[in-house]
């Protein structure tokens, strides 16, 4: 007899999609990889372990669609950067929580950030395998290489360089309410204006990286340093404070990020704040309409940009959230 897919989807979705997730970097693709997933599963017979064949269909599933999405992303116009994850319990224009998804419980409990992500690019489809499949999955290497079709001493090796090549490009986060209070204090010196203060949080060799995918207004190349980054978030806090602009913190890929929506509470962008040493290492945009479209309404930033006039009205401030 078939699975019945129906009775475990719940059970084994979250680990579908945290396999998906972390090996494309869009929320959208693993989700359809997910989908898939469960189309084979509904097929498949005389399964002696169904979380084992799941893993199995899912990675290879994720495999096909990395090779496919990389040619792609050789392409992007701009710089990539995943699609954000926004955890359950972050705060919604209504001011309510939404009910937990299981795959952002999966995500929340193996924290994959975006910075993690970016530097996954740099891996082969097989390599960012064997690594999610070992660091979160936490499967041993002979039930690695069934999956990829390599022998264990190879996966091994794969995951001994991935593991030093991003562990040496990814300084550890900070513990949660630590790494939390410092993007609150960004939000607040962004508020106020305050370039000292701003530049005072950000680390000396700090990066601010911005993707509009050619869909939305954002930096070409990355900027570094406290000094160049705090002028241009200074910047475009007072550009989005003339038509409106909200900030608020939220929890996005186990870590804080930044939600900015317009007046009328479409989202405009997710920016990740990658905080080390009680500092803000690393800032990612995520400005791409198409990469936010998950999430709920997006707004036309270039429009509101456009729109906006030249000069801030007298008294008025960037809007944002705060949580007390």
């Amino acid at each position: 007899m078939g699975l019945d897919v129906e009775a475990t989807h719940d059970r084994l979705r979250p680990l579908m999609f945290a396999i998906a997730y972390r090996m494309l970097g869009s929320v959208t693709e693993a989700e359809d990889v997910v989908q898939e997933g469960f189309i084979r599963l509904h097929g498949a017979r005389d399964i002696e372990s169904v979380e084992a064949y799941a893993t199995t269909v899912t990675t290879r599933l994720a495999i096909d669609a990395l090779r496919s999405a990389r040619v792609r992303r050789e392409r992007y116009v701009g710089s990539w950067l995943p699609e954000p994850n926004v955890t359950a319990g972050a705060p919604v224009a209504s001011g309510t929580s939404p009910a937990p998804d299981p795959a952002d419980v999966a995500v929340r409990r193996e924290s994959l950030s975006v910075a993690v992500l970016m530097l996954m690019e740099e891996l082969g489809p097989v390599e960012r395998a064997v690594y999610v499949l070992r660091e979160a999955v936490g499967l041993d290497y002979p039930r690695i290489g069934e999956i990829v079709e390599r022998s264990p001493q190879a996966c091994r090796q794969v995951y001994s360089r991935a593991r030093r090549r991003l562990a040496a490009a990814s300084p550890p986060d900070g513990a949660t309410a630590d790494r939390r209070s410092v993007a609150e204090a960004l939000v607040d010196a962004l508020h106020r204006g305050d370039v000292a203060r701003v530049e005072a949080l950000l680390a000396a060799d700090v990066r601010f990286h911005a993707d509009g995918g050619g869909r939305a207004p954002a930096i070409a190349q990355p900027l570094e340093g406290a000094e160049a980054v705090a002028r241009f978030l200074l910047g475009l806090a007072r550009r989005g404070a003339r038509f409106g602009l909200h900030l608020d913190v939220i929890e996005a890929n186990g870590g804080p990020a930044l939600r900015a929506r317009g007046a009328d509470g479409a989202w405009l962008a997710v920016m990740a704040v990658q905080v080390a040493g009680g500092q803000v290492m690393g800032l990612q945009n995520q400005l791409n309409p198409d990469k936010l479209a998950h999430l709920g309404p997006v707004g036309d930033l270039a429009a509101l940009m456009a729109d906006a006039p030249r000069r801030t009205p007298s008294g008025r401030r960037l809007h944002t959230t705060r949580r007390h």
